[in-house]
């Protein structure tokens, strides 16, 4: 089977490759990718700004099909439509994988970072890391189930009740999903973003968003204040990992506000505004990844509806196309690249 893989770290080193098919062994599933995404930590693992253990199989947001099961596994069947967290092993010790924090857990390996992952035609997955597909939820949304999760762990950080007044800074894949989700649970959400974000803010319109505000064109602390009788939001998505627009959120809330960092900075050493979070006394907390609890919850804003992932999904690609899929999202067309297996030889 053909694979798209990481040879080695650095810019490039991106490879397709012949490998075999694999096996599961012991509470292990063997799942036939159907679609796997591009996630904005593989494009920084192409451009060599994110380090994973080469060689390996990218692609950690996939969808597929239960082929085979191992020793062990009586939850799937052969048929099942499902996906799979991005966990493939734990220590199972520390304290954070005891109340299920996995993402946490500092000898964790992941699909498509330190295991192989979906941009192949098979992978192996943890039976306790799968997940059914329920009847309503495409093989395209299922592939997005993980940066789903992701926001959906990062709302669940915050306090957020219906009514709030949220705003999410970054129209990108995680911004949208985030505000979807923020969305859900009744909040009145304001969306930001720049020019070059055109395409991502006019997906933003189109999938409800209360307010979608170009921030060069248009002041959104004014936009802000009105809704919220000049007191400021409640509560702020960062997801862009833009210094700038850390600062502007920490400027928007309210006293007693609460920031989530969800975007992550291309340098680690940010200069951040203690003193507003001092005056305010703004509650700030940052989102790392996701864990098991936030799967079938997103799976479940899906098939209700509250989600739409489909929408988002503005390209298909091979995975040997993968020049092609880069230069749609560096050029700024493309908001969520979804990419397919070739086809194997019988």
């Amino acid at each position: 089977m053909k694979a798209l893989v990481k040879t080695e770290l650095g810019f490039g080193n991106l490879e397709i490759q012949e490998k075999n098919e694999p096996t599961p062994g012991p509470d292990q599933v063997k799942i036939e990718v159907k679609y796997a995404g591009i996630c904005g930590s593989d494009i920084h693992t192409y451009e060599g700004h994110y380090k994973v253990g080469v060689p390996v199989t990218l692609g950690h947001e996939f969808s597929g099909v239960v082929v085979e099961t191992g020793e062990g596994v009586t939850d799937f069947s052969v048929g099942d439509r499902v996906t799979s967290e991005t966990t493939y092993s734990i220590c199972g010790e520390c304290e954070y994988c005891k109340t299920g924090d996995y993402n946490l857990c500092n000898h964790r390996k992941g699909l498509g970072t330190q295991q192989d992952g979906g941009f192949t035609n098979y992978l192996i997955a943890r039976a306790e890391s799968v997940h059914k597909l329920p009847d309503g939820v495409s093989f395209q949304s299922a592939a997005m189930t993980e940066p789903l999760a992701c926001t959906h762990h990062a709302v669940s950080k915050t306090d957020i009740k219906d009514g709030d007044v949220v705003v999410v800074i970054g129209p990108g894949p995680i911004g949208l999903f985030t505000a979807q989700v923020a969305k859900s649970f009744g909040a009145t959400v304001i969306i930001t973003g720049l020019t070059n974000d055109q395409v991502r803010l006019n997906k933003a319109e189109e999938l409800g968003m209360n307010y979608v505000v170009n921030t060069q064109e248009q002041d959104v602390k004014e936009v802000v204040h009105q809704l919220t009788d000049g007191y400021g939001a409640d509560i702020v998505f960062e997801c862009s990992g833009a210094v700038p627009a850390a600062k502007q959120g920490l400027d928007l809330l309210r006293k007693k506000g609460q920031y989530c960092q969800v975007g992550i900075f291309p340098q680690p050493d940010v200069s951040f505004d203690l003193e507003k979070i001092i005056q305010k006394e703004i509650r700030v907390v940052g989102s790392r990844s996701q864990k098991s609890a936030d799967w079938e919850p997103s799976l479940e804003l899906m098939n209700s509806r509250n989600v739409n992932a489909e929408a988002m999904v503005t390209h298909e690609f091979k995975i040997t196309e993968w020049d092609e899929a880069y230069q749609a999202i560096k050029g700024g067309e493309a908001i969520k690249v979804l990419l397919t297996p070739v086809e194997q030889e019988r």
